[in-house]
């Protein structure tokens, strides 16, 4: 076995050092906070510059998205993801449900939420009335107060935030029924998740695991699928076999020698 022994350090070399640039979930992730109300007192702006209270939006079941409008990551095809279930869940828009989008950027302005919207409402395929996607801006403090509330958690990086695709479902009181996460949604899901906020049910999230599956991407500040994870973990596994495939053929090879000996 000590003629293997080098072996291992040779094929961890070949492991991505993925734990470097990872994120701790303090930094950004989510801390779901089931049952809890999100900050309905908090007043931020509407697409015109209005300001409008968070709470008295919410009225029925609600899917609040938390982006940024400048996102070059994973921010648009989330919405997109949305959009696209929105336009096959059996729920009728602006009397079943609604969407709330809340930008987390500063930065972003009213002007900007109101051409966001104006995109998004083009690609329906189905009767979707405008109040039934609100798109938000505020201050810093502000709209951050409103993540924290729902325990989404981002991290700036210079121009950019580092955060993952995830969805918080509200029931007509502003409680979280339910996370939902990635940027991709079955509308059977969905449909269900409606349903329950619709009654207040809170249910724990079944692919809660996604939520790890985005890492940062430091050439591109990115939110992109981590690949080198899987990697990391299929090197590992290929280490164990090739390792375990040498002891035994280093074992059987002694005992025959052992028994030519006899």
């Amino acid at each position: 076995m000590n003629r293997l022994a080098w072996l291992l350090p040779l094929f961890l070399s070949l492991v991505p050092l993925q734990a470097q640039n990872a994120y701790t979930p303090l930094e950004a992730g989510v801390e779901e906070k089931l049952g809890q109300p999100v900050l309905a007192d908090m007043v931020l702006n509407d697409e015109d510059g209005r300001p409008v209270k968070l709470g008295s939006l919410i009225d029925k079941p609600t899917i609040l998205t938390l982006n940024y409008f400048r996102c070059s990551g994973i921010c648009t095809p989330q919405l997109i993801g949305v959009l696209e279930v929105a336009n096959l869940v059996q729920a009728e828009p602006g009397k079943d449900f609604q969407i709330i989008t809340v930008s987390f950027d500063e930065r972003d302005t009213p002007e900007m939420a109101w051409q966001k919207r104006s995109n998004f409402l083009k690609e329906m395929t189905r009767p979707f009335p405008p109040t039934a996607w609100r798109f938000l801006t505020g201050k810093a403090a502000d709209t951050k107060a409103v993540c924290d509330s729902v325990g989404f958690r981002f991290k700036r990086e210079g121009d950019s935030f580092a955060h993952v695709g995830v969805l918080m479902i509200l029931s007509p009181k502003g409680k979280i029924t339910r996370y939902m996460y990635g940027v991709n949604y079955l509308p059977a899901e969905l449909q269900m998740a409606i349903t329950e906020a619709a009654r207040g049910e809170a249910r724990p999230s079944v692919n809660k695991w996604l939520k790890f599956c985005y890492t940062s991407d430091p050439a591109g500040k990115n939110y992109v699928f981590s690949a080198t994870r899987l990697v990391a973990v299929i090197t590992l596994l290929a280490v164990a076999l090739f390792v375990g495939v040498l002891m035994i053929s280093s074992r059987r090879k002694s005992r025959r020698n052992h028994g030519d000996r006899l």
